[in-house]
């Protein structure tokens, strides 16, 4: 049965708190993406970790902070490299909301009915075997916690795949980058059903749960946005 959506509400119980960050129910059952993620795993990874994250992004904003009515984006935006306590957790409540979406039911496997994608993971990559080489080694090298991402760069037309730390963004990274897939590679992720077999767990991500379809749409919409973009810069 799905998951009804659970919202974190303003907390006006705790000072200083007046922002509403939404927690996004899970697009799928918790036993949809079994044997490869537990239902275990998803209910903690997203009723506890996720939802904490929300939790403590809503008591972060302030009143005066010019944040109360911002969308989870700009919140990132404005708090990176400013307000880490802030930018950390908005960011882990954008990154897991990306995630739950990269993610089906019998998903996986090569993108064969995404074509334009699957064009340019073979131009930007060589092979679609090298992306995944590529892929996998950001996930297994992604020292302590952090992310793996598959990003459209706007300035090169291509895909590139980047890693990062702790809670950070590509997107805030560089602004030319904007993700279409991520692997969370925090152990909260894998440890109860991988343990300490991290690449274990990428390859089942990769070979059994990538959601291509949500992928190929990320990219139309990378597309789109940067075609605008050279327009306007023509004018």
């Amino acid at each position: 049965m799905m998951l009804s959506t659970v919202t974190v509400l303003v907390a006006f119980i705790f000072q200083g708190c007046f922002a509403k960050v939404d927690l996004p129910a899970l697009p799928y059952d918790y036993k949809a993406l079994e044997p490869i993620i537990s239902s275990k795993t998803l209910e903690f990874h997203h009723d506890k970790h996720h939802a904490k994250y929300v939790a403590t992004t809503n008591s972060m904003i302030t009143e005066d902070s010019g944040l109360s009515d911002a969308p989870l984006e700009e919140i990132m935006k404005q708090s990176y490299g400013k307000n880490a306590g802030l930018y950390n957790n908005a960011a882990q409540a954008w990154n897991h909301a990306f995630y739950w979406n990269c993610m089906k039911k019998k998903g996986g496997g090569k993108p064969t009915k995404q074509k334009k994608l699957m064009s340019l993971i073979k131009t930007s990559f060589g092979s679609f075997d090298a992306f995944l080489e590529e892929f996998s080694n950001a996930a297994n090298t992604a020292f302590g916690s952090g992310w793996a991402w598959l990003v459209f760069d706007s300035e090169t037309g291509q895909l590139m795949v980047t890693k990062t730390i702790g809670a950070e963004n590509p997107m805030n990274v560089n602004p030319n980058w904007a993700p279409l897939l991520t692997c969370d590679v925090w152990e909260h992720a894998y440890y109860l059903d991988y343990q300490n077999l991290r690449p274990t767990y990428t390859e089942s991500f990769l070979s059994k749960l990538v959601n291509w379809d949500f992928v190929a749409a990320n990219l139309e919409t990378a597309s789109a946005k940067s075609s605008t973009q050279e327009v306007g810069s023509e004018l």
